[in-house]
């Protein structure tokens, strides 16, 4: 059997893609850590308001031993995707602590670095915390506060020179639309 050029390109290219990473030391390439990705719906499942609303004094236990598993996993490097970064970002972003909101705005910058698009808007969210924490004005709209009236909230004191261009690159909504939010925190 006589292959034509174009034939002979294909099978090279194909014999490429197969040989080439074991050649060179290769395996496949990693997968997600399901420990991680497990703890962080916990995470977001401990935020489900239930019919009683959310019990906040289950929840920093909770949250407490997830942020010590989340950098347990962080120091022995065993972040590797996109998705890695942003479960442990949103961890991390449930802290307390400036240096939580850091590392959660690092690493969620790392998932987006890694094609991990999903992770755009907590770029945003924890800078935001990180600055809110260490007493500066956010600068993305992306955290609210109570208001002036029990059970009413209100955007947090926001930054003005940043532009919904910026804002909607990384997939968070106009100011404009920030502002008119808030109103959906409210305790009905």
């Amino acid at each position: 059997m006589r292959l034509s050029g174009w034939g002979v390109a294909v099978l090279l290219a194909a014999v490429t893609v197969v040989v080439a990473p074991v050649v060179r030391g290769q395996t496949s390439p990693p997968t997600d850590n399901a420990e991680l990705a497990r703890i962080s719906q916990e995470d977001q499942d401990d935020r489900k308001p239930g019919v009683h609303g959310i019990d906040w004094a289950k929840l920093k236990p909770r949250d407490d031993a997830r942020l010590a598993r989340t950098r347990e996993l962080y120091a022995s490097g065993a972040l590797r995707t996109g998705a890695d970064w942003f479960h442990a970002a949103l961890i991390l972003q449930h802290g307390s602590e400036a240096d939580d909101y850091l590392l959660a705005h690092e690493m969620s910058v790392a998932a987006v670095a890694q094609g991990y698009k999903e992770a755009r808007w907590l770029v945003a969210a924890s800078e935001d915390r990180f600055l809110m924490k260490i007493g500066r004005k956010q600068r993305f709209g992306t955290q609210y506060e109570p208001g002036d009236e029990p059970g009413r909230f209100r955007l947090a004191p926001t930054e003005p020179h940043v532009t919904d261009a910026l804002r909607e690159v990384l997939g968070i909504e106009s100011l404009a639309v920030a502002k008119a939010t808030a109103s959906q925190f409210d305790k009905k």
